[in-house]
């Protein structure tokens, strides 16, 4: 007689910790895809969006490093970059996203026209 095939409990089967760099890796291009509409057009551009990450007890926490076109409406840019990370990391890995912090480095201002 075939015994019945009973799951493992969820405790048991194991776990999976995502490094913090792929949090990061994430971030950063989630980020650079919320700025590119941003910085189309523009022949000078700021360096790409850095990312660090802290994870405590399955909450992450994300502080971006952004370049910024100016002139620009700066708080619409980093409020939706901000978002956009938010929502795209919970999705992607499952984990609650507790802050993202934005961080402008440097504004880049467009280059005259001449």
């Amino acid at each position: 007689m075939a015994q019945a095939a009973y799951p493992v409990p969820a405790a048991r089967r194991g776990r999976l910790r995502i490094a913090d760099r792929v949090y990061a890796g994430i971030a950063a291009r989630v980020a650079a895809q919320a700025l590119a509409e941003a910085w189309r057009g523009r022949t000078e551009r700021g360096r790409p969006p850095r990312a660090s990450v802290l994870v405590a007890r399955g909450a992450v926490r994300i502080t971006l490093h952004l370049d910024l076109p100016f002139p620009a409406d700066v708080r619409a840019l980093a409020r939706t970059t901000r978002d956009a990370v938010a929502q795209r990391v919970a999705e992607l890995t499952g984990s609650a996203v507790r802050e993202v912090s934005v961080v402008v480095d440097h504004l880049l201002a467009r280059e005259p026209a001449g």
